[in-house]
């Protein structure tokens, strides 16, 4: 088994957690960053200091937004949930990126 890489490719980071919070609800920091890990099959590993200033520039950008909850082990959390706006820029960014990855594919398939 390989070890997690903790360098999150440019630009995806955004679109992972606007993705797990679609498909999962709200959620706290660690849970999103848990979340994001188990889908990467332990490829990823994201910590504090990647996933907080992530949800903070989506939170400026008004495309998630925040309250105080409780979490499951009783402790005090800030949960997070995409707005209308994070749907939106979630659709557009994930046609991007799979026009993106459709390119790079046939790039990297094409015979010189």
């Amino acid at each position: 088994m390989s070890t997690p890489d903790s360098e999150v490719p440019y630009g995806t980071l955004d679109l992972m957690v606007l993705k797990t919070l679609a498909s999962m609800g709200p959620l706290h920091g660690f849970g999103i960053a848990r979340r994001i890990e188990q889908i990467a099959n332990g490829a990823l590993a994201l910590n504090q200091g990647t996933i907080y200033p992530a949800l903070l520039r989506l939170e400026q950008k008004a495309w998630i937004k925040s309250a105080w909850g409780t979490s499951e082990n009783n402790r005090r959390a800030r949960f997070y949930s995409i707005t209308a706006a994070g749907r939106r820029q979630l659709s557009a960014e994930t046609e991007l990126w799979e026009r993106t990855v459709t390119i790079v594919s046939r790039l990297l398939k094409h015979e010189s």
